[in-house]
């Protein structure tokens, strides 16, 4: 008999990256990674396969079913898939989100349920085994299950909290491709200090403002042109920042500026894609 079972979880944008400090800050997205999960008694591994790179590294999840099957002592094996809206290795958390929505199909496959926030651990741990995350990505994963915007403990892996927050969200998201494994590390603790100035803001409530302070910080320690941000600014946008570790750029907008942005990053030269979308305010599902 085969066992199957499907969710999905959304992506994310970041306010606070948590590699300078391990304090992270960030808002879910309307942008979906669906996930299916077919396990049987006769398999004894369990294969990944990731439609939008077909070549790609399967591993996240993949442990991420492994880790939720271990955590109810069954063996079984069996396959998990990934389909995206969001674009990989942009910045915009679609590892979080393949590893949340992995997880819950596992869950739904086999007819078990468990607390939210050890979904998530149990997603941010597989990635942290496979070695694709510097910070175990804590904070991204809270706002890819949860949605909304998250302010996390990373090292502690503590939820400090969650609510709800409404506005359109325009992407930049170049053509190029960064993994945050490859991150530098080194750099990005340099500018601790300054970091935690914006995470204050985060935690004071203005998150326009501690985005916008992020953006700049990690653009010049990881050699990302701020242009695109000077130029959202100019627009009048209050809140745009680097999202993750790059190369993507993510901006809380109005929608009379969104189209003055998009034209306008349409013709900043850097090879890319625009997309329109919003803060996600619900939480990942079964489905």
């Amino acid at each position: 008999m085969t066992l199957e079972g499907y969710a999905c979880a959304s992506g994310a944008g970041t306010i606070i990256n948590a590699i300078a400090t391990w304090k992270g800050a960030a808002f879910g997205i309307d942008l979906k990674t669906f996930a299916k999960v077919e396990l049987s008694e006769c398999e004894t591994e369990v294969s990944g396969f990731i439609e939008e790179m077909p070549e790609g590294d399967a591993r996240l999840i993949e442990r991420s079913v492994e880790m939720t099957l271990e955590r109810f002592g069954l063996e079984l094996g069996g396959t998990v898939s990934t389909r995206s809206e969001i674009p990989l290795a942009s910045g915009l958390k679609s590892s979080s989100a393949a590893a949340n929505a992995s997880v819950l199909a596992t869950l739904r496959a086999i007819g078990e349920t468990l607390q939210p926030l050890e979904v998530v651990r149990l997603g941010v741990k597989a990635a942290k085994e496979v070695g694709i995350t510097i910070t175990g990505a804590f904070d991204d994963a809270c706002a890819s299950f949860f949605g909304g915007i998250v302010i996390t403990d990373n090292r502690a892996m503590e939820l400090l909290r969650r609510e709800e927050f409404d506005s359109k969200v325009l992407i930049f998201a170049p053509a190029t491709r960064a993994f945050s494994a490859d991150t530098d590390v080194k750099r990005s603790r340099l500018i601790a200090p300054y970091m935690e100035i914006a995470y204050e803001l985060a935690l004071e409530g203005n998150y326009e403002q501690a985005m916008t302070l992020n953006g700049f910080l990690y653009c010049g320690a990881l050699g990302f042109s701020t242009e695109p941000l000077l130029r959202a600014l100019e627009c009048g946008v209050k809140g745009v920042s680097l999202s993750g570790t790059g190369p993507s750029y993510v901006a809380l907008v109005q929608s009379e500026q969104a189209k003055e942005l998009r034209s306008i990053w349409e013709s900043c030269g850097i090879e890319g894609r625009i997309i329109e979308t919003s803060i996600n305010n619900r939480d990942a599902i079964s489905l």
